[in-house]
């Protein structure tokens, strides 16, 4: 069970873990869609930066180069999310989260410094077309046509059991608007969640494809865009890679058919950046955790080989620290080089921009509208991160906590009918093992 409460008018309050766990269940979901939400969408991002430029997707590569990109920060506001915040700046939730895992990726307080991982240790394979590097859901593109040029994005990848496969392959066709004919096996495991769906999704809101499809060599998968943005830099899939969908449309336009695709697992990656040595870690996916021992050795070679071509001195104990962090930041291992502490004081500041890109837009209820509870705490947080995890579904559920008789409750809506509230209710108990209501305005007028 997810959050094991009957919803009737009294308090609960599930664990952070619980809530997370949820909030994945959310994201695995069928693919339903609800047109419930205003968020018109800028034609482009506009960088509102102290900052001259700052880099997130685009770099040029000198010669051998072997990292990008730097760290910044960003000041938080009331009602940020990590998940707004890391969308805007092209990270995923894993970047984000694990770059600022002593916050609450739902709930920020005002004034709080989030770290932004915008520095990236290249994988050691060939600089050719789409470099896929599994362990950090991050994908490094290659350009044919530009020289001396990387572009990268976060992705989400294959769940455990659905994992994303390893490899060597290529794209093999370009699909815009693509239709979804979903395999048996999916069939199979949305019958069991009582979540049907039908044998072809057509092109639209639904679509877990989302616009722009790319199948790859490997049978039955691609690269895609989704319906669910907020799954990117998680394992989410059933193997198929997913990106945002404004990452997507940029490389579909970029990619030929043919563009070779490597598919890697290197959770351990280190390179010079100028005079200074830097070591980024990931924790092992699942599937590979039995390697990990031997994949940490496997870098402290690599480590102790770099720093002998320039006969520099590597910090072991610093080393170790880093592995265990495990946090995904790019880090100086040469002795008395500058930690963590350090790299995040010195990080470019950015100013917070009026709005983030994709950020969900709460549409105000009235007499009139249709809603749902979908429950009650005696805890304000607790109702803030339940109505933030709703607001970034896929498709989103708009949502608020509201103060009642001393407790807070999470309503959902504006909906236009008794529908479209059923519709959403059925949704909160499947994903959240909830007992939920639909309330009819008419009632609700009364009470």
């Amino acid at each position: 069970m997810l959050i094991s409460a009957v919803i009737q008018n009294r308090a609960v309050s599930p664990t952070p873990l619980v809530l997370l766990v949820a909030m994945l269940s959310i994201l695995l979901s069928g693919c339903q869609s609800l047109p419930i939400f205003s968020n018109p969408q800028p034609e482009q991002i506009v960088w509102n930066s102290k900052a001259e430029h700052i880099a997130s997707h685009e770099f040029n590569l000198d010669g051998e180069q072997g990292m990008v990109g730097e760290l910044a920060s960003i000041t938080s506001r009331e009602n940020d999310t990590l998940s707004d915040i890391a969308r805007h700046y092209g990270l995923g939730y894993n970047d984000i989260t694990l770059a600022n895992a002593n916050l609450d990726p739902w709930i920020l307080p005002a004034d709080q410094t989030v770290l932004l991982p915008l520095s990236f240790v290249l994988p050691d394979a060939p600089r050719k077309g789409i470099v896929l590097n599994l362990a950090n859901m991050r994908m490094f593109y290659y350009p044919k046509n530009q020289a001396n040029t990387l572009l990268t994005y976060p992705v989400g990848i294959g769940r455990q059991g659905w994992n994303t496969p390893l490899g060597q392959t290529q794209i093999v066709a370009k699909k815009a608007n693509p239709d979804w004919t979903v395999p048996e096996s999916i069939h199979r495991e949305h019958q069991a969640l009582g979540d049907p769906l039908p044998k072809v999704i057509h092109a639209g809101p639904d679509n877990p494809l989302g616009s722009y499809a790319m199948p790859l060599g490997f049978s039955g998968y691609l690269i895609h865009g989704t319906n669910k943005p907020y799954g990117i830099g998680l394992q989410v899939s059933h193997g198929c890679v997913q990106l945002y969908p404004e990452d997507i449309e940029v490389l579909f336009n970029k990619v030929d058919v043919g563009t070779p695709v490597r598919i890697i697992h290197q959770p351990y990656m280190a390179a010079w950046q100028a005079d200074t040595l830097y070591l980024e870690a990931h924790q092992p996916l699942e599937k590979w955790e039995k390697q990990q021992k031997q994949l940490q050795k496997d870098i402290r070679k690599k480590l102790q080989q770099l720093a002998t071509e320039k006969q520099a001195t590597v910090d072991w104990d610093k080393v170790e620290r880093i592995l265990q962090r495990a946090d995904g930041v790019p880090t100086p291992v040469s002795k008395e080089s500058p930690d963590l502490p350090e790299l995040i004081a010195n990080a470019i500041p950015l100013a917070h921009p009026e709005r983030f890109y994709g950020q969900p837009v709460i549409n105000e209820l009235s007499d009139s509208d249709w809603s749902v509870l979908a429950a009650s705490f005696e805890n304000e947080n607790d109702a803030q991160k339940l109505a933030a995890m709703l607001n970034h579904q896929g498709p989103p559920i708009p949502a608020r906590k509201i103060a009642k008789g001393g407790s807070f409750q999470v309503v959902a809506g504006p909906f236009k009918n008794k529908k479209e509230a059923k519709t959403v209710a059925q949704r909160i108990k499947l994903n959240f093992d909830m007992d939920v209501k639909a309330i009819d305005p008419k009632q609700a007028s009364r009470n």
